[in-house]
């Protein structure tokens, strides 16, 4: 039965009022910014990319080393990283500039400005190295480079989702198993459920990071665990860190890990094989030589690679939305409660606005909208609670 007088929609837009009109317009503004400072960051990625061709240092280099290539893609990676980094500093401090306003940097510009310094460093030590292996594993190859590259990205990326809670996030966090209590009860319920093993239940310093509740699930049958942020232990109300628990064990006994790496490995393999049969003409625009695996030509080589990774983000955006609906609705049908539900999402909108125009979630959003997903709380609630309750 229906509560007496409940309203999901009332209720819906009740939650996201409660924000109040400042931080619902910060959190729009910034939005906005956010997003087309994504989309210039494209365009400044083409002039930079143009503007490095163009000099002709890349193609000096290379016939400088003309016997000794490795070399050559060496010293060529690391005069890319610096030209790249120099350009596009003012673009950077522009971002910088804009999302000021919307106090969502705490540093100074001399912090920003020192961040962008380090930033560089590391790419300077990491990049030319494994820029080496990429060319020398594309001469190798030969034609069919795209397949293999293809197969080896899908497999990097599909093992870090794999070992990125278990062997990864220790290195930023401390996990410490969860004591016992009520949380510690709650939490056993749920992980009983989905049949992870009580005696893998730890416990993070989350809030060194945030305010917000989070909790993860890594791991495979017997190694499965769980994890939950000691924010638990704070504010946040024990309905809120169930449900938000649940959702997160959702993913788990869902499988979406196994639909998340299938899709990786195929538009992986997809994208190397648009980035093979557009590279020759790109770089024809851009002044390059149409060989990819010529080094000189490692700006369009990155630019083509961004464009790509642009345009497929709304399909990975759109299965990760569909996923998190899925854990959603498996969070509300094991725990039910749809106001804990409701009430950690509003407290989790910072600055993503929770009401986006339906093309800009369809583009820009890896998560339904707030207002999508408390919605889909109290319709659930006024479908399943019964009067009284």
């Amino acid at each position: 039965m229906t509560p007496t007088g409940f309203n999901a929609e009332a209720a819906t837009q009740a939650y996201i009022d409660s924000l109040g009109p400042e931080v619902l317009e910060q959190a729009a503004g910034y939005t906005t910014v956010h997003h087309w400072f994504m989309i210039g960051s494209l365009l400044v990625g083409g002039v930079t990319a143009w503007l490095i061709v163009r000099m002709g240092w890349l193609s000096a280099i290379e016939r400088r080393f003309g016997q000794r290539p490795n070399a050559g893609v060496f010293v060529i990676g690391l005069v890319y990283v610096l030209a790249s980094a120099a350009l596009t500093v003012p673009w950077r401090i522009g971002g910088w500039w804009f999302a000021s306003p919307y106090n969502r940097f705490d540093d100074t510009l001399g912090d920003f400005l020192s961040g962008l310094v380090w930033e560089a460093v590391f790419n300077v030590v990491v990049a030319p190295g494994l820029l080496v292996l990429l060319y020398l594993f594309i001469r190798k190859v030969g034609k069919a480079w795209w397949v293999w590259g293809g197969a080896l990205g899908a497999g990097a990326i599909s093992l870090q989702m794999l070992l990125m809670p278990i062997y990864i996030m220790p290195m930023f966090y401390e996990y410490e198993p969860l004591p016992d209590g009520e949380v510690r009860d709650a939490v056993e319920i749920i992980a009983m459920e989905a049949d992870i093993p009580t005696d893998r239940i730890y416990v993070f310093d989350g809030s060194s990071q945030t305010s917000n509740f989070n909790a993860e699930v890594g791991g495979i049958g017997p190694s499965a665990r769980l994890a939950i942020s000691d924010v638990a232990f704070g504010e946040v109300s024990l309905d809120e860190v169930k449900s938000v628990t649940a959702h997160e064990v959702g993913h788990y006994v869902l499988g979406h890990i196994w639909y998340r790496i299938a899709l990786v490995s195929v538009m992986s393999v997809l994208l190397f094989f648009l980035a093979a049969r557009i590279f020759p003409g790109v770089a024809s625009l851009f002044g390059a030589h149409p060989d990819i695996a010529r080094a000189s030509g490692l700006p369009v080589l990155v630019l083509i690679a961004s464009m790509l990774t642009a345009a497929a983000n709304p399909i990975f955006n759109t299965a990760s939305r569909w996923d998190n609906i899925e854990a959603d609705q498996y969070s509300l049908d094991t725990v039910g409660l749809p106001d804990a539900m409701a009430a950690a999402l509003v407290n989790r909108v910072e600055y993503r606005n929770p009401r986006p125009q339906g093309w800009e979630e369809a583009l820009f959003y890896t998560n339904p909208s707030v207002e999508r997903r408390v919605r889909m709380a109290m319709e659930w609630k006024a479908e399943n609670m019964a009067e009284g309750e």
